[in-house]
């Protein structure tokens, strides 16, 4: 299996639903063709470096993913049809030194993004004494 990276920026003015919407498909047809999903950093809204269909602001999505050379091709042919996203790019890490990257990265990203355990709040009991 080939590593891959692929950042895609989803338009600003969409809705939190709407936005995670269209993220989980990119992450269903990766699934569905074969691919195993790493790592996802969504990094949020930032300004473009330049208008895109009259965009300034978009949405940064990285997904790191595991899979065949098919899979990026139907990935990028979705991608291309869906008018919510207006740029992507796919990298291929392929020897050992980018593979090394790839690690880090992904390691990186898993071990921030853990979750922490919340807080155990410690409530007391008030035990009334009855004096007789």
């Amino acid at each position: 299996m080939n590593h891959y990276e692929t950042l895609f920026v989803v338009k600003a003015t969409l809705t939190d639903e709407e936005r995670n919407s269209h993220i989980a498909k990119i992450k269903d047809i990766v699934e569905k063709n074969g691919g195993e999903i790493v790592a996802t950093d969504e990094m949020g809204i930032r300004k473009l470096a330049y208008s895109v269909e009259k965009q300034t602001r978009g949405y940064y999505v990285v997904i790191y993913f595991k899979g065949q050379g098919e899979l990026v091709g139907e990935l990028e042919r979705n991608i291309k049809f869906n008018e919510q996203i207006i740029k992507f790019l796919t990298l291929k890490y392929s020897n050992k030194k980018e593979l090394a990257h790839f690690e880090k990265l992904v390691s990186n990203l898993t071990s921030t993004v853990a979750p922490t355990p919340a807080p155990v709040e410690k409530s007391e009991e008030v035990t009334a004494s009855v004096e007789a």
